[in-house]
């Protein structure tokens, strides 16, 4: 049975006597027309909120450009981020929702717990300065750019101490992975990672396992680094070692007094795991000082 949600009560009402309920959920943006805020527009929070209160077999499908708040999250048992997934997105969310396709996608961003957590709380508005929408003061250009500097993203919220709501490179499946014999060496000017894979459920899946390096005492700024990933598809009991070369410019720190990237020595922390906040796996590493062509 379909509602269109717009009476929230009518859709409790609806809810509570059937056997699942899949509520979809949007936050349009397009160039120039930018979302206000993290919330989901159209009182779509409360919606939610109800509905779940009302049969905790709710499945939220998120349509959107970008994070949104989830206010609602301990209600629900899943949410299934879809973004504007085009004509054909209605099969593709179906077929991951009935099961004939296994979920492996991870997220391109990170999903703060609110807008405090950004290096901007707050979005300039043109319409407030301006009388004309096509008319954009020249102050609403001059944005500080030394928030967050080169800490951007899954980094900013490392550097800052925040646990957002879901992190960069985040995301699940019908199916469980392990990690093991993580390992970390140099061969010759290349840093080599490898890490063993298992599937240990029951279903075949795909996973994405992520590396990051950093260096223990952040000189010279620098925070943890996605330095490199591998996508595997197994089969249940499966295993599979993965192996990257990291590409030594994802280490190094650009010097404009030689114009070159630049590894500083010393000793690296490298960590593997799901996401940029689950990295449970580490070795250490020694890196020799070099400087690498621009």
């Amino acid at each position: 049975m379909y509602d269109s949600g717009e009476d929230i009560q009518r859709a409790a009402r609806l809810a509570k006597g059937a056997d699942a309920v899949i509520v979809f959920a949007q936050q349009w943006a397009t160039e120039g027309v930018d979302a206000p805020d993290l919330s989901l527009p159209d009182n779509q929070d409360a919606l939610i909120e109800v509905v779940a209160k009302a049969n905790p077999r709710t499945t939220v499908v998120l349509e959107t450009g970008g994070p949104v708040k989830m206010p609602w999250l301990n209600r629900v048992p899943a949410v299934l981020e879809a973004w504007y997934s085009g004509a054909k997105g209605g099969e593709a969310i179906a077929g991951v929702l009935f099961g004939s396709v296994n979920p492996s996608g991870r997220l391109p961003v990170t999903f703060p717990q609110d807008e405090s957590q950004l290096p901007r709380p707050t979005m300039r508005d043109p319409s407030t300065t301006t009388s004309s929408p096509f008319v954009v003061p020249d102050e609403f250009f001059s944005e500080n750019y030394n928030i967050e500097g080169a800490d951007m993203g899954y980094k900013w919220y490392e550097r800052e101490g925040k646990k957002p709501l879901f992190s960069f490179g985040y995301g699940l499946s019908y199916t469980q992975f392990k990690y093991s014999n993580f390992n970390a060496e140099t061969r010759g000017s290349k840093l080599v990672l490898s890490m063993d894979v298992t599937n240990r459920g029951r279903v075949k899946g795909i996973d994405t396992p992520q590396f990051y390096i950093e260096n223990p005492s952040r000189k010279n700024g620098f925070t943890s680094r996605l330095v490199g990933w591998d996508r595997v598809e197994l089969k249940p009991g499966h295993t599979k070692r993965v192996n990257v070369t990291v590409d030594p410019r994802l280490v190094a720190r650009f010097d404009e007094r030689f114009n070159s990237w630049h590894i500083h020595a010393g000793s690296y922390n490298v960590s593997a795991g799901a996401n940029a906040m689950d990295r449970p796996h580490k070795v250490r590493v020694r890196l020799d000082e070099r400087y690498l062509a621009p």
